[in-house]
């Protein structure tokens, strides 16, 4: 047999024991419950402040908001030689139409929401 220490054996053995024992309790942390629990939860967390951001940014844009005006040309809109008009800055009917579609929106959250809560608590 090769000449081993016994001194650096116990060491190599001790290494290989404290590397398994952190595999281990990385795999337990992993498959926990409670651990499982919290990713769903960040990654929903996560998910709603992108769809959130994406949303809140389309609105501001349909609405003139988040960042300096922008004119809203009709398809039929006349456009003076100087590209300036104040009563093309503001597209009304786009404004009121919004208000339905936001409203509709947030009640299929809610109702989608509602559906997923209930479908987890009777498993």
């Amino acid at each position: 047999m090769a000449d081993i220490d016994p001194d650096e054996l116990e060491r190599t053995i001790e290494r290989t024991r404290a590397d398994l024992a952190r595999t281990v309790d990385a795999i337990a942390d992993r498959v926990s419950p409670k651990r499982v629990a919290e990713r769903g939860v960040a990654r929903a967390r996560a998910n709603a402040e992108h769809l959130l951001s994406t949303v809140s940014a389309t609105v501001g844009d349909m609405v003139g908001l988040g960042g300096p005006p922008r004119p809203v040309y009709g398809p039929d809109a006349e456009l003076p030689a100087d590209g300036r008009s104040d009563d093309l800055w503001v597209d009304e009917d786009r404004v009121r139409e919004l208000a339905p579609v936001l409203i509709g929106v947030g009640a299929v959250l809610v109702v989608g929401a509602a559906v997923w809560m209930w479908r987890r608590r009777r498993r």
